[in-house]
């Protein structure tokens, strides 16, 4: 997950530690359902457009199926993404604005959608996908709630590195105000340097929370024609999430 605030360390001067909070081994099956995902455009896909592509842990799969060019707002994500993919297009931008004068068979966007909190943002974010996309290609979008789907939750994970450094989190998601378009997940992350020496720290990220309704009428009016599945990943600790997909008309 990027596409940021300034205030989040972990996507800035912390990003370096990402790798051991979310390893790339982790994102394998989802990254493989993306995949055919990605492939159910009425085209050939070849050339596909990542936003919010964070620090590249779904392109180090993706990849192997695809050309892959990588956009993120946080230029230290993009430094990670580049260490671990070194011959890929990164370009540093806000998916909600950022155009690149060319179009893609198909446009991927993880759960760096989350970070869409108003309607206004996640309707900029989906204009994005359309205009980079070929007619008869397809957006994906991942994120990780709808209201629908939405229950409060914890989380927890990281690993060891071969450098002598580790890392572990703890995630609590909940909901502040059900009134309104966003959640909270409060983080708390303990770093452990090589020399021994350990840093903690908390983090509150807010992210976008809509109806399945407030996607179908975003895609819609965006151009596309919406279609919503849900997430087959079998050894996943969430649950199955609303994967939505826009299909742009051939004509």
């Amino acid at each position: 997950m990027a596409e940021p605030t300034a205030a989040h360390r972990f996507y800035n001067d912390l990003a370096s530690w990402w790798p051991l909070v979310s390893p790339p081994d982790e994102y394998t099956e989802e990254a493989a359902f993306a995949a055919t995902v990605l492939n159910s455009a009425q085209r050939d896909v070849r050339e596909v457009l990542e936003l919010g592509s964070g620090g590249g842990h779904n392109a180090v799969h993706l990849k192997k199926h695809f050309t892959l060019t990588l956009v993120d707002l946080s230029p230290h994500m993009l430094d990670v993404s580049r260490a671990l993919n070194p011959e890929l297009e990164h370009v540093q931008g806000d998916m909600r604005t950022v155009r690149l004068d060319r179009d893609y068979d198909a446009v991927f966007v993880h759960d760096a959608v989350d970070y869409m909190l108003t309607e206004d943002d996640l309707a900029q974010a989906i204009a994005t996908t359309f205009v980079h996309c070929r007619p008869g290609g397809v957006a994906v979008f991942v994120p990780d709630h709808t209201v629908e789907t939405f229950a409060e939750s914890t989380e927890h994970g990281g690993e060891d590195g071969g450098d002598g450094r580790g890392a572990r989190f703890l995630g609590w998601t909940w909901d502040p105000d059900p009134a309104d378009t966003w959640v909270r997940t409060d983080y708390v992350f303990l770093l452990r340097s090589p020399d021994g020496s350990t840093e903690s720290v908390h983090e509150s990220h807010d992210t976008g929370l809509f109806g399945r309704d407030v996607w179908f009428r975003l895609l819609s009016d965006a151009g596309f024609e919406p279609m919503i599945l849900t997430e087959q990943v079998a050894d996943d600790d969430h649950a199955p999430r609303d994967i939505f997909l826009g299909h742009r008309p051939t004509a």
